[in-house]
């Protein structure tokens, strides 16, 4: 999101997401997130997640390389999860 990199809103619902909560905080501005920032490797792997795939196995090679779709730092966020 190239307008608006520092702190943006996602909405979730059903598939396993917690229901009711709020996740992480932007400044008192909206501008930038400073509590529980999930960088969106994070966030593809708690979707590969909650549809049932492991982020760690989506593995793919080209050009002699090994890549993942949530590339090699993306984690499960556990907190969204219900």
């Amino acid at each position: 999101r190239e307008h608006h990199p520092w702190g943006f809103t996602s909405w979730l619902a059903g598939a396993g997401v917690k229901p009711g909560i709020v996740y992480g905080a932007t400044d008192e501005y909206g501008l930038r997130a400073v509590e529980n920032k999930v960088h969106v490797h994070d966030f593809h792997a708690t979707i590969l997640h909650l549809m049932g795939f492991d982020h760690e196995r989506l593995t793919f090679r080209h050009a002699g390389r090994d890549y993942r779709l949530t590339d090699v730092a993306g984690n499960v966020v556990e907190g969204l999860l219900a």
